[in-house]
């Protein structure tokens, strides 16, 4: 998978920075199963209509989830749910995102 890669930046580009974040998975007794490593961007940093413009998100709103279940209920209707957690690995981007570094390399 080729998520990102190292490269020059373009001149008056800004960098957003990123920081690594460390959970643990455990498992039901409490014992540690296995540990996790995620280099996440700090997207809150940037401000809209100068580092950034349209957004997209194709996640449901807490309210609209509550009406489409209000719904089913009122009309005896069967649900299901899926989560799907690569859904922004496949994603395509329009434009490119310059991210700093690393803290140590």
């Amino acid at each position: 998978i080729r998520i990102w890669e190292v490269g020059e930046r373009p001149y008056g580009c800004k960098l957003i920075e990123c920081k690594w974040v460390f959970k643990k998975k455990l498992m039901p007794d409490g014992t540690i199963e296995r540990y996790k490593a995620m280099l996440m961007i700090k997207g809150y940093s940037q401000k809209k209509g100068k580092d950034f413009f349209n957004t997209y998100s194709p996640i449901a709103r807490l309210t609209i989830v509550g009406v489409l279940l209000s719904l089913a209920a009122s009309h005896d209707l069967l649900l299901h749910q899926i989560d799907a957690k690569i859904t922004f690995l496949n994603g395509e981007l329009d434009e490119k995102i310059y991210m700093d570094q690393p803290a140590g390399h």
